[in-house]
Formats: structure tokens, C-alpha cells, sequence
């Protein structure tokens, strides 16, 4: 990170066939080894799998799943003379969203199924309907934020 110069976030471009940017940002965020043909693969068989099942538009309920699992709060160590304590803080407007989706796809990763696409289709059916385990580490982030909130005071 520079000091003096500001980083210039990139632009994040919509995908081909949704042009949605979360669905663009979820993409990216499978991807590995640089497939990001595979991935797309992934997040579209994801998304069918969610209105055949589910019967509603797919985008909405990514875009329910995202804000279950998006954190408001999270904490942040900070050291006082000799001791560390866990600050709570405000999640940055940026970071919340990358937040959420990692934690989709941790969760998602971490199901037993067949496919990555069934198994992030239902982790993303969950989230939307405030279950799985990405919305329940929202909520253990916010509990851990809650109990800190004593050493609110040393923000910087």
C-alpha cells in the first residue's frame, strides 16, 4: 500500500449473461488456477439449480444470500500497553461484500454433496433464508463484536 498516493480501485465488470456485478464478484471468487471459464460454469449450473428448485429469480435470492451473510461489525486486535484487545469496528462499505461472499464459499466448500455447483446452490438457498453456516458466522461475528463492545473506546 502506498503511502502518499491513493489505491485506485478497480472496476469490476458485470457478468455476460446475468450483468450482474455480485454474480461477477462470485465468479472471480471460485475461480481457481486462472479457469475462470470452469467457474462461470460452476455460479450458472449454481444459479439453475436455484430456480428450478427454489421457483424465484436466482439473482434475488444470491442477492438475499449475500445481505444475510454480509457483516455489519466485525472485530479488529489492537494492543494497549502490554495487552491485546479485540476492538469492534464498522465492516468498510467494500469489504463487507467480499467478507460475505468468501464466506459463502468457504461454507460451500466445506458441504457434502455431489457437485460445487449443488453444494453453493444450497449453501446460497440457506443464506437467503438466513440458515447455513455463512449467515450463522455473521451472527458469531456480530455476538463476539457485542461482547467486546467495552473496548469500543480504543477505535483509532
Amino acid at each position: 500500500m502506498p503511502r502518499r498516493a491513493a489505491v485506485k480501485k478497480r472496476e469490476v465488470i458485470p457478468d455476460a449473461k446475468y450483468n450482474n456485478i455480485t454474480i461477477s464478484k462470485l465468479v472471480n471468487k471460485v475461480m481457481l488456477d486462472g479457469k475462470k471459464t470452469t467457474a462461470e460454469q460452476i455460479v450458472y449450473q449454481s444459479l439453475e439449480i436455484i430456480e428450478k428448485s427454489e421457483g424465484k429469480e436466482p439473482i434475488g435470492v444470491l442477492e438475499a444470500a449475500v445481505r444475510n451473510a454480509t457483516p455489519l461489525l466485525e472485530v479488529k486486535p489492537r494492543r494497549v500497553g502490554g495487552a491485546t484487545y479485540q476492538v469492534p469496528v464498522e465492516v468498510r462499505p467494500g469489504r463487507n461484500i467480499a467478507l460475505a461472499i468468501r464466506w459463502l464459499l468457504k461454507a460451500a466448500r466445506a458441504r457434502t454433496g455431489k457437485s460445487m455447483a449443488e453444494k453453493l446452490a444450497s449453501e446460497l438457498i440457506d443464506a437467503s433464508k438466513g440458515q447455513g453456516a455463512a449467515a450463522k458466522k455473521r451472527e458469531d461475528t456480530h455476538k463476539m463484536a457485542e461482547a467486546n463492545r467495552a473496548f469500543a473506546h480504543y477505535k483509532w
